[in-house]
């Protein structure tokens, strides 16, 4: 199959999550409507110890997650911030 690079990773990635036993979290949105959430094995664990870390069940954590704003894109004209170190 000729495709580039980024298309067979996420294809691979695709058949790869899809061999792994789903966890589904039923939680509500913020504006009130009922979420399912599907994760993979590996999503599932790095949201329970998240949730554990936090002492939160994972249905709170959820809904919390739901104010984080979505991040802006840098466009190009916008400097990546200095790191220091």
């Amino acid at each position: 199959m000729e495709l580039p690079d980024d298309e067979q990773a996420f294809l691979r990635d695709l058949v790869k999550a899809s061999r792994q036993k789903i966890h589904h979290v039923k939680w509500v949105d913020r504006d009130g409507s009922d979420r399912l959430t599907t994760l993979t094995s590996a999503e599932a664990a790095r949201l329970n110890a998240i949730a554990h870390r936090l002492h939160r069940s994972k249905v709170e954590l959820l809904r919390e997650a739901a104010h984080i704003p979505v991040a802006k894109p840098r466009s190009a004209a916008t400097p990546a911030p200095a790191v220091e170190g």
